[in-house]
Order: C-alpha cells, then structure tokens, then sequence
C-alpha cells in the first residue's frame, strides 16, 4: 500500500502544482485586464473631464440668472394674483352697480306705466263719458230723424206702388 500512498501523494503534488500554474495564469490575465481598464478609466477621465469642468462653469455662471428668473416668475406670479383679485373686486362692484341700476329703472318704468295707465282711466272718465253722452244725444237725434224719413218715405212708397199700380192696369 505504500506504492499507491506515493503515488496518490505524486499525483496531489502535481495537481497542486498544475493548480498553482493556472491561478499564476489567471492572476496575470487579471493583472493585464486590471491595467487595460485602468487605462480606458483614466482615458475616460481625461474626456470626462473638460466637459465637466465646462458644465460646471455654465451651471456656476447660470445660478445667478436661474434664481434670478424665478425670482421673477414668483414677482409676476404675485402680481398678477393680485391683479386678477383687483379686476374680480371691480367686476363684483359693477355688477352690483348694474343690478342697482336695473332694478331703479324698472322702479321708473313701473312707475311711469302706472301714471300712463291711471292718466288713462282719467281720460276714459272725463272725456269719455261726456262723448257717450254727446254720442248718445246725436243717436237719439239720427233715430228721430229716421222716423221722421221713414213716415215721408212710406209715403212716397205708397205714392209710388199706386203710380205703379196705375200703369199697370
């Protein structure tokens, strides 16, 4: 049994040593691709950098107008917050103003077409019933007159149908 002990121990060996060779060659495959990244990082870096450094400066010197702009847009804003309150307080006091007026018109309207309905009754009144009576008078007055033409014209019919009579015998 001791041959096949030296022999297990032989073949550990190797495989350790064949282990140590593959992680030495890994370790140095690692190693190049660590100082290719390296390189590509730094590479980065270089072209990364001017352009941050510009976005930097820009944002540096736009600070100062970008507060500034809102700044204004909050003062305008305000403003015209206030503003828009201004014109619904002068909408409100016109339309009360209005609506006063209206119903003071309707008040004259109402009541000048009462003083004409009442001037019209008293018209009607006075000079109405004067009129009916005159008008009555000159009704009386035209019958009168018809009795008067009807007795004359009976007798001219009757004087008339006896004409007539005779020349037809």
């Amino acid at each position: 049994m001791s041959g096949w002990a030296e022999a297990f121990v032989v073949i550990a060996a190797i495989a350790i040593v064949l282990q140590m060779v593959i992680l030495l060659a890994m370790f140095v495959q690692l190693r190049v691709a660590i100082d290719r990244f390296t390189w590509m990082a730094n590479n980065l870096q270089g072209r990364l950098d001017p352009i941050l450094l510009r976005i930097n400066r820009i944002l540096e010197d736009s600070e100062d107008k970008i507060g500034s702009i809102m700044s204004d847009g909050a003062e305008i804003t305000r403003l015209a917050r206030g503003q828009a309150q201004r014109v619904d307080r002068v909408v409100t006091d016109s339309l009360e103003r209005l609506r006063v007026q209206v119903i003071r018109a309707d008040r004259i309207l109402t009541g000048t077409l009462e003083v004409i309905e009442e001037t019209g009754s008293k018209v009607r009144s006075t000079l109405w019933g004067p009129v009916q009576q005159v008008s009555a008078v000159l009704k009386g007055i035209k019958v009168g007159l018809d009795v008067l033409r009807g007795v004359q014209q009976r007798r001219a019919e009757s004087d008339s149908a006896s004409q007539d009579e005779e020349l037809f015998i």
